[in-house]
């Protein structure tokens, strides 16, 4: 796809948007499994169906419902993605990063990215919450492959602090305040749709990964490209292949995930009203 097909498909997508609702958000919030009703928390202003945007990427998978919803956390403005599309389902990576770019376009300065991830790590357990310190994308397609989108960002845009290191800080002294236990970690992103086998989860442990999943981490680059400041969770919903006896179910993660679903939407919460809060304030 040419750089000016890019820009024009999101064009299109913003005036869509722009149809529904003038809200300009603050902070972009992209709600992976366990978090599907975090809408519950949130002042809504307006509810946008992804099959109302003509060209939208519409999700497939079971447990991700398709729609940005915008409205107030406490005092902040939001847009959450309820719902996210995969390479797996099929869609070019383009597409698959679409929604990243819109919300950018539309007024996000920050972006949180959550996700339900296996668990690489040995000292893991389903139901822990791991920040995200840094990923390994290499297996996954690049989505900044194909000709720039200037009016986005650079060709070659620096991924030496892809997770924002002020905004780890209050991730951590939200979890501290909170009492929430908080592994820290590098998250891996496969295309899947199958899960990894033993074989290739040995060899993610040797490169230093501690999670695994199947999104996330292109998400992260298309966010850095176009200027946002980015942070991740992961809800780790279950040992990775060969580490268990218990055979891999995307069931068994979506029960995983809505166990811990309290204490991450805490997390979610207090981060975003911190994160919003003016500099040296006390939240």
């Amino acid at each position: 796809m040419k750089q000016s097909d890019v820009y024009e498909k999101l064009q299109h997508c913003v005036s869509a948007v722009r149809g529904k609702t003038d809200f300009v958000p603050k902070i972009a919030v992209v709600l992976g499994s366990g978090l599907g009703d975090y809408a519950d928390q949130i002042d809504v202003w307006a509810e946008v169906s992804y099959a109302e945007i003509d060209g939208f990427p519409v999700s497939t998978v079971l447990g991700h419902a398709g729609k940005l919803i915008f409205g107030y956390v406490d005092k902040v403005p939001v847009v959450c993605m309820k719902g996210r599309v995969h390479c797996y389902e099929g869609y070019t990576v383009s597409d698959v990063v679409l929604p990243i770019r819109l919300m950018k376009l539309l007024g996000a300065e920050i972006l949180m990215l959550t996700n339900a991830a296996g668990g690489v790590n040995f000292a893991y357990r389903p139901g822990d919450l791991m920040m995200i310190t840094d990923h390994i994308a290499a297996f996954a397609p690049n989505p900044l492959i194909g000709p720039n989108v200037e009016a986005l960002g650079k060709r070659f845009p620096d991924m030496s602090e892809v997770y924002d290191r002020q905004l780890q800080e209050i991730i951590r002294a939200v979890a501290r305040d909170s009492q929430i236990r908080l592994q820290e970690g590098v998250y891996a992103q496969l295309t899947g749709p199958s899960y990894e086998t033993p074989a290739e989860i040995r060899m993610l442990r040797t490169l230093g990964c501690d999670a695994v999943g199947m999104s996330t981490a292109i998400e992260a680059i298309a966010a850095r490209h176009c200027g946002l400041r980015v942070c991740g969770l992961s809800c780790i919903s279950n040992l990775a292949a060969g580490m268990s006896t218990v055979a891999l179910d995307h069931t068994e993660v979506q029960i995983a995930a809505d166990e811990a679903a309290p204490r991450f939407k805490k997390l979610v919460t207090e981060t975003v009203k911190r994160c919003a809060a003016p500099e040296g304030a006390k939240v």
